[in-house]
């Protein structure tokens, strides 16, 4: 099982961070040490004093794929998920300035919160789906589908011309705005449409 990560896939993430809007996908990958194991909190790792929380909708592929057409793209999934990709804000600020690649700060040890999924023919519609992050109770992070820059099936379709998907692998779609660094003590919720998929405590 791979993951597959979208970075800049909201417009109003991309201004929060002043960072330049892309004219293609970006993408980065987290290696399989890189999920939290079911019930475990989320470990702030030693090498970092600002690690941020980014909610962000998941899609698990269902079959192996290559060069995949944006219209053949929904045959590739049946789940959808939410997650939390936990970035080390003052690595990735300092790899950033020297042109350097992002995972030491992104694909880390225990990086990678993956909830719940659920059947996407629960959804009307996939490019509608409203989703939240809570912060000890309180809303953090709010976000809807249809402002990605890139939907779904545009994802699935552009990362299989680089990377065969198999059965399992897990596409992180991207995160809307309101990061913010977690803390010792946190509790994070995280929600679509109302329906809690996942929680855990940060140490």
């Amino acid at each position: 099982m791979k993951i597959i990560c979208i970075g800049r896939n909201y417009a109003d993430h991309i201004s929060e961070l002043n960072n330049e809007k892309p004219t293609e996908p970006v993408i980065f990958l987290k290696p399989d040490t890189a999920p939290i194991l079911k019930k475990f909190p989320f470990v702030i790792p030693a090498f970092s004093k600002d690690v941020h929380h980014e909610v962000e909708i998941l899609v698990k592929i269902c079959k192996v794929g290559k060069y995949i057409s944006p219209k053949f793209a929904p045959n590739y999934y049946e789940e959808i998920g939410l997650g939390i990709d936990f970035t080390a804000r003052d690595v990735q600020a300092e790899l950033k300035t020297k042109g350097l690649p992002w995972e030491k700060a992104k694909a880390f040890d225990g990086s990678a919160m993956i909830g719940e999924f659920l059947p996407k023919k629960d959804f009307i519609s996939l490019e509608n789906i409203n989703f939240e992050l809570h912060s000890n109770g309180n809303v953090v992070q709010q976000g809807n589908t249809s402002l990605m820059l890139w939907k779904i099936d545009e994802l699935i379709s552009y990362v299989s011309q680089y990377f065969t998907l198999k059965k399992g692998d897990i596409i992180f779609t991207g995160t809307p705005k309101g990061v913010a660094q977690v803390k010792n003590g946190d509790e994070l919720t995280g929600f679509i449409e109302g329906k809690q998929l996942f929680k855990i405590q940060v140490k």
